[in-house]
């Protein structure tokens, strides 16, 4: 019998019928989602504060996780410099081995964090199995439980990840600006989830950026008059979300420099023509390859999807700037007529490497002077 350190059990279920019993930590409670897992290292609170997660249930293949535990948050500028939004965003997390923390900047341990903000987590389960089943059979709905008694735990499982628009739940409901008073240029950010390390990029290179619902339209946008406007990340299905991509069309009428970040890439290729689909098991991790096919440069990125763009449903007038070497999957377009780049994977990283940061400067040359091409 498994030692439970917190004294209480807890277990991960996935629809096949998988069942995974271990030691529940976090908050005691039942949620339902998405299984998906991260083959990250490092960067856990921003991994579980990411908009891109909700809905889904993360494994962390690491097998210590919370040594370092949680900070007390740095905003600057109204900008989070140590999460990637305000709360948790993942509906649980299971891990091998949930640890107590040892850093000069720890506020609290991993557990005390999640049962603050609600979150159940399970530990002291076989992640190598549960992620082997994901990747054999593809992303699956499951169910996770801490410190409950659960006798059926398939019926806790509701409606399908795929059904659900989650940028009702992570786009702001009214703008936010942020002023910059180091630079002149005014950019609009089409808000559905955006990480906090986007932002900072952004705002590091001068733009006062204003941040607008998900759901705005390309008159609201453009009522703004700024010279670019951003397309970022968010959760959930891209297909669900035929408005924003109507949007992204009519904003494409403007000529304006467009930025499209992860989902921001997802709903340009479905604007401009192409298709986006669902993949067996997605990507999401800090330490994935891209190579940069008009230089054959290959850079080290984070990614955190589940949708893709295939070569094959690449939109017309634009070629494939950025390409996955390990699975071929799409990760960035350059528009042969307009200023529109995108990428599918997070340029700025954080926490992982920082070999990308140089796209926002590519956008920034696209604002400031024009040069896109």
């Amino acid at each position: 019998m498994t030692f439970c350190k917190r004294g209480t059990e807890g277990l991960i279920y996935l629809e096949d019928g998988t069942l995974l019993k271990g030691c529940g930590f976090g908050a005691k409670g039942i949620r339902q989602g998405e299984v998906v897992f991260t083959t990250s290292m490092n960067g856990y609170p921003e991994s579980m504060t990411d908009p891109s997660y909700r809905g889904q249930i993360l494994a962390i293949t690491h097998p210590l996780v919370g040594n370092y535990g949680v900070p007390s948050p740095i905003v600057k500028n109204g900008i989070l410099q140590n999460f990637e939004s305000e709360h948790i965003q993942i509906e649980g997390l299971v891990v091998i081995e949930e640890t107590d923390p040892f850093k000069w900047n720890s506020s609290k341990s991993l557990h005390e964090w999640m049962a603050e903000q609600g979150v159940p987590g399970v530990s002291s389960v076989d992640t190598r199995l549960l992620v082997k089943r994901v990747r054999t059979l593809g992303s699956m709905m499951g169910v996770i439980v801490s410190g409950m008694e659960v006798s059926d735990p398939a019926s806790y499982l509701g409606k399908r990840y795929d059904e659900i628009d989650f940028t009702y739940f992570t786009s702001p409901k009214s703008p936010i600006i942020h002023q910059n008073v180091s630079g002149s240029s005014l950019i609009v950010l089409v808000d559905c989830g955006i990480k906090h390390g986007i932002l900072d990029e952004l705002y590091r290179r001068g733009f006062t950026i204003i941040r607008l619902p998900c759901k705005s339209t390309a008159e609201e946008i453009m009522d703004y008059s700024p010279k670019g406007v951003v397309f970022g990340n968010g959760p959930g299905n891209p297909n669900l979300l035929e408005g924003l991509a109507r949007t992204f069309a009519s904003v494409t009428e403007y000529k304006i420099p467009t930025l499209g970040v992860c989902l921001g890439h997802q709903i340009a290729t479905k604007a401009l023509g192409g298709k986006v689909r669902k993949m067996k098991f997605g990507h999401r991790a800090i330490n994935k390859p891209v190579v940069d096919v008009t230089s054959g440069k290959c850079f080290i990125s984070t990614h955190n999807h589940g949708y893709g763009v295939y070569k094959e449903d690449v939109p017309q007038d634009t070629q494939v700037w950025f390409i996955n070497p390990d699975d071929g999957v799409v990760e960035g377009l350059i528009h042969k007529r307009l200023p529109i780049i995108t990428t599918q994977f997070h340029p700025e990283s954080r926490p992982g490497p920082n070999d990308t940061v140089w796209v926002f400067d590519r956008f920034k040359k696209m604002v400031i002077g024009n040069e896109w091409n």
